[in-house]
């Protein structure tokens, strides 16, 4: 596929940070973007709306749907996915990035964060899947992209943050699994993880502030990374865990050092996120672009 006009993306929390950055980039071709999300009002910490995201994506070209949708609630998510249908025609492709995390060991994970992980992680991610499949069948080039990390069993993953890393994974076992189930379908299931840490919300109040902050790339890198996952042949590429620079480098990227939150930070000073297993390549392109 040449690019995305017309077509259908229902992403999840796509009010801000990477979940906004994907759709933006979609946008840009005139894509239709359904915003399922729970945030409508402004809140003290988290920058966006669904109103605000969508006022952002039809900037930049696109046509947008904001939808409050809570994903851990089976008629809010059925809902979203009948009025996509019902305004743009069709569902041609799904973006599961809404997430949870907490980054505490077993003692200190009150049971009630763990549910939370759970349900937005792990089932929210298999219900939207479930409900958008039968809307991806009928698409001429169906994704799914779920945000999550490539599959590396190193226990210094689990060590510290059992319940979150199991969530996450929870994901990437979705999109690995469902990808073979429904492979004769067309549909393609991706997974999409960033070498560094992004400038989030999450990064800024949760693990690192200001500083890691600084030390992060932009939102960006994922939206670009993304796009260049879906406009591939679905029937061609399925059952990958995408590593965002190394996707675009394939891509023929060059210029890795404009994705960087303070300009001139060399790629070793870059922070590196969590679950890269220590294998992943570092072409020469990225390293010293």
């Amino acid at each position: 596929m040449a690019d995305l006009k017309g077509k259908t993306l229902f992403i999840t929390g796509a009010t801000r940070g990477i979940g906004l950055a994907i759709a933006k980039r979609a946008a840009v071709d005139g894509a239709n973007i359904v915003i399922a999300a729970k945030t409508t009002e402004p809140h003290p910490k988290l920058a966006g709306t669904i109103y605000t995201a969508a006022e952002e994506i039809e900037a930049a070209g696109g046509k947008a749907l904001p939808i409050k949708t809570d994903i851990r609630n089976d008629d809010e998510v059925l809902a979203a996915v009948e009025k996509a249908v019902e305004t743009f025609g069709g569902i041609d492709v799904c973006v599961n990035n809404a997430s949870a995390i907490n980054l505490t060991g077993t003692e200190a994970t009150d049971m009630k964060r763990y549910d939370l992980m759970h349900q937005i992680n792990g089932r929210g991610t298999y219900l939207v899947s479930k409900l958008c499949i039968p809307h991806l069948k009928k698409a001429e080039n169906p994704h799914v992209l779920n945000l999550a990390p490539p599959l590396d069993m190193d226990i210094k993953w689990f060590e510290n943050h059992a319940a979150y890393t199991l969530a996450k994974f929870t994901m990437s076992i979705y999109a690995w699994a469902m990808a073979a189930e429904f492979k004769k379908a067309g549909i393609a299931f991706n997974c999409l993880w960033p070498r560094t840490t992004i400038a989030t919300a999450a990064v800024k109040n949760l693990l690192g502030g200001e500083q890691m902050v600084s030390q992060s790339r932009t939102p960006d890198i994922m939206g670009d990374a993304a796009y260049a996952i879906l406009t591939k042949n679905s029937r061609e590429f399925s059952g990958n865990f995408c590593i965002d620079d190394l996707v675009l480098a394939e891509a023929g990227e060059t210029d890795f050092g404009k994705y960087a939150v303070t300009p001139g930070t060399a790629f070793d000073k870059l922070m590196p996120d969590f679950f890269v297993p220590a294998n992943t390549p570092v072409p020469d392109v990225i390293k010293n672009s």
